[in-house]
């Protein structure tokens, strides 16, 4: 993603078009597997500090990142795949990362606003918040927070499904051993609970804890099912938007190289 934001500023037309085709083709080739959704993409700011997020930030501007995102968010949907933005409010500017430490952000919600920007610019359908705490705001991380989820909703208008980030991070842990952290993030607003690099504490949480039913949490999860069949094979190989999509992943490539 960084790469499309370095193509950006040399040549901004093809950027925006390289972006729409990497997305054309991700989510096209996760659903030829079978795989409906992808957590992508990453709205977090390229502040160069935080290493966790590093490249898969298109860009510092947030307008910059918008258009980009967006783009790659047509394409996306072009192949019947929505998308998640993350890390709601940005985990660009904290150097920790979250999978092995607890980030804390020091800036005020006046700071923090551009980092908020792509959230109000784009139409999401799910957004996943970052396990870091921004103690000017709520002296819990946004992911615990109801403040924060709360605001997501009513600020932003965001009506679409509200991921957690992975439950087994080291971010998380300041909500608890996993149950605790599961009821944390249900209880704060989030739609959907990931326990990813742990299976043995998707058990625990399963035998020890249940959410119950919520027909509007339910509501929102059945729309992020495709609406359309995914392409085949075939119908990729000819597809425009799919050969394009595979030239700007090789071309990027040879950037990177």
């Amino acid at each position: 993603m960084r790469q499309l934001g370095q193509w950006w500023e040399e040549d901004s037309e093809d950027a925006v078009a390289a972006a729409r085709g990497i997305g054309f083709v991700l989510a096209a080739e996760l659903r030829l597997r079978g795989v409906d959704l992808s957590f992508t993409p990453v709205l977090d700011l390229d502040w160069g500090r935080s290493t966790v997020i590093g490249d898969r930030s298109f860009h510092r501007d947030p307008e910059v990142v918008s258009i980009l995102a967006g783009a790659l968010i047509e394409g996306l949907r072009l192949a019947g795949m929505g998308a998640c933005g993350k890390h709601f409010p940005g985990h660009g500017w904290v150097e920790a990362d979250s999978h092995v430490a607890i980030p804390v952000d020091e800036r005020d919600l006046a700071v923090l606003a551009p980092d908020m920007q792509p959230y109000r610019r784009l139409r999401l359908d799910a957004v996943m918040p970052a396990h870091v705490t921004y103690p000017q705001i709520d002296s819990r991380s946004a992911g615990f927070s109801p403040l924060w989820l709360t605001k997501l909703r009513q600020e932003f208008n965001f009506d679409g499904v509200i991921f957690s980030d992975d439950l087994s991070m080291e971010g998380a842990s300041v909500a608890g051993d996993i149950t605790a952290r599961a009821q944390a993030a249900w209880h704060a607003g989030c739609d959907m609970l990931l326990v990813c690099n742990a299976p043995d504490k998707v058990e625990e949480v399963l035998s020890r804890w249940t959410a119950g039913t919520d027909a509007s949490r339910s509501a929102r999860v059945s729309r992020l099912l495709p609406t359309q069949p995914a392409f085949t094979a075939d119908q990729l190989a000819e597809h425009p938007l799919y050969r394009a999509g595979q030239d700007a992943v090789a071309l990027l490539a040879q950037r990177a190289a």
